[in-house]
C-alpha cells in the first residue's frame, strides 16, 4: 500500500504552514471566506503564506465562490498553486476557468451524502486534477463546506476512490487514533486534516507529530 500524501487545513500563518511541512505535509490549505466552520483568514493572509511556502509543496486555496470568474478573482487575489472548490460549480465550467488559469491544479469537493455522490464524483473526476471527499452538507441553510470534524461513510469513499480515475484526498474526521483505519479503509491518494491536528483552535504540535507517526506506517 502506497504511503498516502498529507494536507494540513486551516493554516492560520506562515509559524504553522512552517511546521506542517516540518513534520512532512505535502500541501497545506488556505481557507478563504466561508458561511461556516473553522479557518478563515483574509485574501492577504493568505497571499503573504503561500508566498513563503518552497515548492513542490502545494498550496491550496478553499474558495467558497461558485462562478468560474469569482474563483479566477479569488485565486488572483492569492495566487496559490492549487484551488479547492468547496461547492458546486455553476454549470461545470471547469473549462473557463482553466482558460485563465492554466498553471493551477483544481480539486473538486464532493460532500459525501449518499449514493448520489459516487456518481456525483465520477462525472466531475474528468473536469478536475483531483477530487477530495469531505463530510459537509451544502444544503443546509447556512451551508456546511468543510471543516465538521465528522467522518462520512468510507465504505462510498473507498468506491469513489476506486472508480473516478483521479487521485482522491480524504478529509472528515480524520485523527492519529483513525488514520490508519481510514487508509487500509479506502486507500485514498491523500489525506487532509484539520481539527484533528488542533488544540482550542491552534495548530498542536504534539497532535501532528502524532498523526503522521500513524500515516506513516504504510
Amino acid at each position: 500500500m502506497q504511503r498516502p500524501r498529507v494536507k494540513i487545513c486551516c493554516i492560520a500563518n506562515e509559524y504553522e504552514a512552517a511546521d506542517a511541512i516540518s513534520f512532512g505535509a505535502s500541501a497545506i490549505g488556505l481557507v478563504g471566506k466561508m458561511p461556516s466552520g473553522p479557518g478563515p483568514i483574509s485574501d492577504e493572509d493568505i497571499f503573504r503564506i503561500a508566498k513563503s511556502v518552497p515548492p513542490p509543496i502545494a498550496t491550496f486555496l478553499l474558495t467558497s465562490e461558485q462562478t468560474p470568474q469569482g474563483i479566477i478573482e479569488h485565486h488572483l487575489r492569492t495566487r496559490t498553486n492549487t484551488i479547492q472548490i468547496v461547492d458546486e460549480l455553476d454549470g461545470r465550467d471547469y473549462d473557463a476557468i482553466r482558460a485563465q488559469l492554466p498553471n493551477v491544479k483544481l480539486v473538486q469537493v464532493i460532500h459525501v451524502i449518499d449514493e448520489s455522490s459516487v456518481d456525483e464524483a465520477c462525472e466531475i473526476a474528468e473536469y478536475v486534477d483531483a477530487i477530495l471527499l469531505d463530510s459537509g452538507n451544502p444544503k443546509l441553510a447556512v451551508k456546511e463546506l468543510g471543516g465538521t470534524g465528522r467522518r462520512h461513510d468510507w465504505k462510498l469513499s473507498k468506491r469513489i476512490v476506486e472508480t473516478c480515475g483521479r487521485p482522491v484526498f480524504l478529509a472528515g474526521g480524520l485523527n492519529s487514533e483513525n488514520v490508519r483505519e481510514a487508509v487500509e479503509s479506502v486507500q485514498p491518494f491523500g489525506l487532509d486534516v484539520c481539527s484533528g491536528v488542533r488544540s482550542s483552535g491552534t495548530l498542536d504540535l504534539k497532535k501532528l507529530d502524532a498523526f503522521f507517526a500513524a500515516a506513516e506506517q504504510f
